[in-house]
């Protein structure tokens, strides 16, 4: 078994990292064409691995000791919700089809880029003024549906748009980026799951700054389109066939109004990372996880999931002849909205409770119930 590091990890965000993870958010990266946000991942995490590779969907994996036999993975996804253009009309307004769980609720009276063959283009959720929607005949104000919302980029033809690179298939995602609010809040689009991205790339780098030898081999996974489905994990978990799986994902911050604690349990930005109960979640690993938390003093957080966990976790658990596999989620107000807003102190005690879970790990650790 490793040896333990209490104590001795020197930092967690340093300047150069806030700088990537402010530019990876900003990067746009809808499911289906992660391309550009991978590319920027590879970019960053390459000088503390030993190498790379990308699949054919475009999922990036970076590994330390690629031949040792005993293969573990630390994975988050990189892919976020958009939209799709669906309908150019005569008039040039562009209508839409949803690329992931997009919440249309939010949609009227937001910037987009267009992201077309000729690059990005500006556009606008157009929506009715308050006076006309009040002004209908059943007086009931009108509600956003995905199939009321288009986009409005200036064109005033269908002719114009197209010009413009906008075509059928085109993805649009939200203009808004990353900043920073009051008492060490971090707001922006995409932190679900981009944050994971950017955590699993630091435990990757404080293993190369602090000197550690692993005794296997750790793949770093930025896995593509989780928000359709687990896709991009269910393949590259059949193609890595890891023996042990830490998944990092977001989960919500359940304090906030209209959020029922009944269901959804209590969880809090700033009281640390989230660990889960389910039946993915194997027992056994997510009890050294919950050991290494209270050796190290990593404030942690208890929910429980049903049927499945929702994240690539039910992918790696159940893939191949089964791999044990837990969850570490970190708490995030307004899911799926561009105000995605999170804690830095949960960044950072996320990322030392998967590293300090590694340092728990060997290939002589046992994870049988029997």
């Amino acid at each position: 078994m490793a040896k333990q590091t209490k104590g001795k990890i020197k930092s967690i965000l340093t300047d150069k990292s806030l700088l990537f993870l402010r530019n990876y958010i900003n990067n746009a990266s809808p499911t289906g064409f992660e391309s550009s946000g991978q590319k920027l991942w590879l970019e960053y995490i390459k000088p503390f691995i030993d190498t790379n590779f990308t699949d054919p969907y475009g999922t990036a994996v970076g590994v330390i000791n690629p031949d040792e036999k005993f293969k573990i993975v630390i994975e988050a996804h990189a892919d976020e919700i958009s939209w799709f253009v669906n309908f150019i009309s005569n008039d040039g307004l562009i209508y839409l089809k949803r690329n992931g769980g997009v919440d249309h609720q939010i949609a009227p009276g937001k910037r987009v880029l267009v992201h077309g063959k000729k690059g990005t283009v500006k556009a606008v959720f157009g929506w009715p003024a308050i006076h006309t929607r009040l002004a209908s005949t059943d007086s009931k104000e009108t509600q956003p549906r995905v199939d009321n919302l288009f986009l409005d980029c200036g064109a005033r033809n269908r002719k114009e748009v197209e010009a413009l690179g906008i075509h059928i298939g085109a993805v649009a995602t939200y203009e808004e980026g990353f900043d920073e609010l009051s008492n060490d809040y971090y707001v922006g689009r995409a932190f679900d799951n981009r944050i994971g991205g950017f955590m699993i790339a630091e435990v990757a780098r404080l293993l190369k700054e602090n000197k550690k030898k692993i005794p296997y081999a750790l793949y770093i996974v930025n896995a593509v389109q989780e928000e359709v489905g687990l896709r991009g994990a269910e393949m590259i978990a059949r193609r890595i066939k890891p023996d042990i799986a830490i998944i990092t994902d977001v989960t919500h911050d359940t304090t906030t109004p209209m959020v029922n604690k009944i269901i959804e349990g209590e969880v809090a930005c700033g009281k640390g990372p989230s660990l889960a109960y389910g039946p993915a979640v194997h027992n056994k690993l997510l009890d050294i996880v919950q050991k290494a938390a209270e050796k190290n003093k990593i404030p942690v957080q208890l929910r429980t999931v049903s049927r499945s966990t929702g994240t690539d976790t039910d992918s790696f658990a159940y893939a191949n002849d089964g791999c044990p596999s837990v969850l570490i989620s970190i708490p995030l107000r307004y899911m799926h909205t561009t105000v995605e807003m999170l804690h830095k102190s949960d960044i950072e005690n996320t990322i030392k409770l998967m590293y300090e879970t590694l340092m728990q790990l060997s290939p002589k650790t046992n994870l049988s119930y029997f």
